[in-house]
């Protein structure tokens, strides 16, 4: 991945101006890699789907990997903060963090 700007309580990482939710923290080195290479399998079989009906099972494989991820579904913190994935961190309660950034870092996270 690229070196994104990740929210300092690590639960966001920006890209194209947007925040995207980081994969949970707790989960094992051997979760994450089995669900890493579950995501990515799926990827591909949405990539080769030769119809809708194996598109649609490629894609509820991808939802499924990216919630056992902990990126999609249910958050994974425990604190009651909302999920603001896909908002634009300046219209978030993270616009001062993202105004604190130093210009680079902002234009990684815009590109």
């Amino acid at each position: 991945m690229p070196d994104y700007p990740r929210t300092s309580d690590g639960r966001y990482f920006v890209a194209k101006g947007r925040l995207w939710r980081c994969s949970d923290p707790s989960l094992s080195e051997a979760d994450r890699d089995a669900a890493v290479r579950e995501l990515m399998a799926a990827r591909r079989a949405v990539r080769d789907a030769g119809n809708a009906s194996e598109t649609r099972a490629a894609r509820d494989r991808v939802q499924a990997a990216k919630e056992r991820l902990g990126e999609r579904g249910p958050v994974w913190w425990d604190d009651g903060a909302p999920d603001v994935t896909r908002h634009a961190p300046w219209n978030t309660d993270y616009a001062e963090w993202w105004d604190a950034l130093d210009a680079a870092a902002q234009a990684r996270g815009r590109g």
